[in-house]
C-alpha cells in the first residue's frame, strides 16, 4: 500500500512538472506572437499614415479629369463640325 501511495505521488509530481514545462513553452510562443503582432500593428499604422493623403488627392484628380473630359467632348464636337 505504501508503494502505491509513493508511486501515485511521484506520478502526480511528474504530471505537474510536464504540464509546467509545456505551459512555459506555450507562454513563450504567445510572447513571440505578441511581439510580432506589435510590429505588424506599427507597420499598419505607418501605412495608414502614408495613405491618408490619397483620398483628397483622388478627389482633385477626379475633378481635373472631369474638366479634361468636358474639354475633350467640346474638341470632338468642334472636330465633327469642321469635318462636315
Amino acid at each position: 500500500m505504501t508503494l502505491q501511495v509513493v508511486l501515485t505521488v511521484l506520478e502526480i509530481v511528474l504530471l505537474v512538472v510536464v504540464l509546467a514545462f509545456f505551459l512555459n513553452r506555450v507562454a513563450g510562443q504567445l510572447n513571440s506572437i505578441s511581439a510580432n503582432l506589435a510590429r505588424i500593428t506599427f507597420g499598419v499604422r505607418a501605412v495608414e499614415t502614408q495613405c491618408a493623403v490619397i483620398g483628397p488627392a483622388t478627389d482633385r484628380i477626379n475633378a481635373n479629369l472631369a474638366s479634361a473630359a468636358g474639354g475633350l467632348e467640346q474638341a470632338a464636337a468642334q472636330a465633327e463640325r469642321l469635318g462636315r
